[in-house]
């Protein structure tokens, strides 16, 4: 398994436009994506899970990838936050 520390890095949060992006790279990989918030633990492949953690701007965030393609995917949707979903 891999768990990588994330940060919400584009000003306006993990809202329906990102939460789909990060469903639809997450749903291209075999291995289980998690996101982690406090307690919460998240379905990365469920648009609805993402957008209800509420995590806004500056938030941190736990992802969690198991499975074959773990390394792959992790590497993938890091991206996705640190280039802010491509917003700014």
């Amino acid at each position: 398994m891999i768990e990588k520390i994330l940060t919400v890095q584009n000003r306006a949060g993990i809202h329906a436009r990102p939460a789909a992006i990060i469903a639809q790279t997450a749903n291209k990989f075999e291995s289980e994506v998690s996101i982690v918030r406090d307690d919460a633990v998240v379905n990365a492949k469920s648009i609805m899970g993402v957008i209800a953690m509420g995590a806004g701007y500056n938030t941190q965030l736990t992802l969690r990838v198991e499975g074959p393609d773990e390394s792959e995917a992790a590497e993938v949707i890091e991206e996705l936050f640190n280039s802010k979903f491509e917003e700014e």
